[in-house]
């Protein structure tokens, strides 16, 4: 990926769409799943959009974890370069969320 900073907005519907640009300029678009508190940060499930219609697409091959951090500008940006500890972490929270989600059903 050319740019770790992931910049959101919002769709009619409400959601939160991400979008970036790739290292030979294709954009890409998520749309925020989920948000995963730990540890005083916040981490947000980014699930792929199948904006192209693609035939093969697979949105279970395009689900990514980003960072989420405050700009300058008060708007939220997106950062998936973290360390491997990071991300490890916040896929067991994940699992912990939704483990604890389905006790409770």
């Amino acid at each position: 990926m050319a740019d770790n900073k992931f910049i959101s907005e919002d769709d009619d519907l409400g959601d939160i769409i991400v979008t970036f640009q790739d290292n030979e300029g294709n954009e890409h678009y998520f749309y925020e799943e989920m948000r995963i508190p730990l540890n005083g940060d916040e981490y947000a499930l980014l699930v792929g959009l199948n904006v192209e219609e693609d035939e093969d697409f697979d949105e279970e091959e395009n689900v990514t974890i980003a960072k989420v951090i405050t700009a300058d500008d008060g708007e939220d940006e997106y950062i998936v370069d973290f360390s491997e500890e990071e991300f490890d972490a916040v896929v067991a929270e994940y699992n912990r969320i939704c483990d604890e989600a389905e006790a409770e059903q």
